[in-house]
């Protein structure tokens, strides 16, 4: 399947999968230069990257889980979404969870994009929902 996309600054790189079974696409740092992330300090990295996504589908905005493991990056409100009507650059929202500096360098691997299809619904009013085991049970009901 195809993809339309453009770069939206000249140092932008396309979107990779790293692996021939990897389910997402590593998305990279595109900036000028080095900038810096203190502990809890949170940015939107720009990737240079903008595209059409075909209609029934989403992009979702994943951590890297060795960035996790070894320099405690996040993402914030992971997955992140990208919309199929969206056509901005996609920026990435990193936050350092750690308790060091991470400097995020031009190029870097910052993030992961997996492609999903999405299900439109109606809603319809009703009086009462269907019993299950569950029903009600929320967080924490099966024990810890």
């Amino acid at each position: 399947m195809k993809l339309s996309f453009i770069k939206t600054h000249p140092q932008a790189q396309v979107p990779l999968r790293m692996s021939d079974h990897a389910s997402g696409y590593d998305l990279f740092a595109c900036l000028e230069e080095s900038v810096i992330l203190a502990p809890m300090q949170r940015m939107a990295i720009p990737t240079g990257i903008a595209m059409a996504i075909p209609e029934g589908f989403e992009a979702q905005i994943r951590p890297r889980s060795g960035l996790a493991l070894k320099l405690g990056l996040g993402i914030l409100n992971s997955p992140g979404t990208i919309d199929a009507d969206y056509r901005g650059e996609i920026k990435v929202i990193l936050i350092n969870l750690g308790t060091e500096i991470v400097s995020i360098t031009p190029g870097m691997r910052i993030a992961q994009m997996v492609f999903a299809r999405v299900e439109h619904f109606s809603f319809e009013q009703c009086e009462s929902l269907d019993e299950t085991s569950r029903n009600a049970g929320g967080f924490g009901h099966t024990g810890e």
